[in-house]
C-alpha cells in the first residue's frame, strides 16, 4: 500500500483515479491545484505525487519546480492530457520523474505501482 498525493483540478478525473487506486489498497489524498499540492507535499509523507500539469492557482510545472527547489526528493509523476513529446519533456524539465497520459488507460494502476516499486 502506498500513500499518494493526487493534484487534479477536474473532480471527475480525481474521483476516478482515487477510486481505482483505493481499490488497490492505496491511500489517496486529493488537492485541487498546484499551490495546495506544494503545501501538502511538504507536510505529508508520500510515496508518490501524481501531478496534473494544467491546474488553476499554480500549475503542476511551477508546483514541481518549487518542490524540487525546496529539496523535495520524492517521486513526482506528471499526469497530462497532452501526448506531445515536448510537453512530456517540459514536465521532466520541471522536475517530474516520469509522465502518465490522460485519458487514464486500463493499465493505469499497474503503471503507478511499477513506478512506485522502481523508485
Amino acid at each position: 500500500m502506498a500513500k499518494i498525493l493526487l493534484a487534479e483540478d477536474d473532480s471527475f478525473i480525481a474521483r476516478m483515479i482515487t477510486l481505482r487506486l483505493t481499490m488497490r489498497d492505496h491511500q489517496v489524498e486529493h488537492v485541487e491545484n498546484g499551490l495546495e499540492a506544494f503545501k501538502e507535499a511538504q507536510t505529508g509523507s508520500y510515496d508518490l505525487i501524481l501531478m496534473d500539469m494544467h491546474m488553476p492557482v499554480m500549475d503542476g510545472h511551477e508546483a514541481t519546480k518549487k518542490l524540487r527547489e525546496k529539496g523535495y526528493q520524492g517521486l513526482i509523476v506528471a499526469v497530462t492530457a497532452s501526448v506531445m513529446s515536448a510537453d512530456s519533456e517540459k514536465a521532466i524539465m520541471s522536475g517530474c520523474n516520469d509522465t502518465l497520459t490522460k485519458p487514464i488507460e486500463v493499465d493505469f494502476e499497474d503503471r503507478v505501482e511499477a513506478l512506485i516499486t522502481e523508485a
